[in-house]
């Protein structure tokens, strides 16, 4: 791909995602994405065929932007609680992030009606991030800094612990004081870890 036709189709993925955002999916058309960028629908069709494949282009470019959690390293000769403090304020730095709460928001509002990008959503991005866990705290395991259990339902609890503080955030769209807010996300992420850490780490 030419540095035109990137950039020409950066423009395209660009423009979606604000008219997604904007209009939601339904109300996106594929006519008024090309208006946007001051093309034809011909040559937008020419990168995206479909609307589906644009919205998963944009879920794709958030992720890669944003999505820090998600390409960090998970080192297996640091202490496990130590690593995890890390992911877990790097994934809630990822959540924080006004695209990533705009990419949830949508979602969250077309599931209904439109399941499958609920599940293309969740496969690109969280589903990634969710198994990488599942494979450190596996390893975590067999190393016996955690306690023997089923590292899936391990994961699935820590994503769940951490995301709690900032579920009106990410999705009820209540405004994030830059002050009283991050304190509170702070000591109730440091909770989590705590709740985590009593329920599998393995006591020295």
């Amino acid at each position: 791909m030419t540095d035109a036709v990137a950039a020409r189709r950066k423009c395209f993925v660009d423009a979606a995602a604000a008219s997604f955002f904007e209009h939601g999916y339904a109300g996106t058309t594929m006519s008024s994405i090309a208006q946007r960028v001051g093309g034809s629908k011909t040559t937008l069709w020419s990168y995206f065929p479909a609307k589906e494949q644009l919205f998963a282009a944009v879920v794709d470019d958030i992720v890669d932007i944003y999505g820090t959690a998600l390409q960090m390293d998970l080192p297996l000769d640091v202490p496990v609680m130590t690593v995890l403090e890390t992911f877990a304020n790097a994934l809630v730095d990822s959540l924080l992030q006004p695209p990533i709460m705009s990419l949830h928001r949508l979602v969250s509002g077309e599931a209904g009606r439109f399941p499958h990008l609920a599940q293309l959503f969740y496969d690109r991005g969280p589903k990634r991030g969710r198994q990488r866990l599942t494979d450190y705290m596996a390893a975590k395991m067999q190393q016996a800094e955690l306690r023997a259990g089923d590292p899936s339902a391990a994961s699935q609890q820590f994503f769940g612990l951490c995301q709690a503080s900032i579920y009106e955030y990410t999705v009820l769209n209540m405004p994030l004081d830059e002050n009283g807010g991050r304190v509170k996300i702070e000591a109730d992420l440091s909770l989590a870890l705590d709740s985590f850490g009593r329920a599998w780490a393995v006591k020295g």
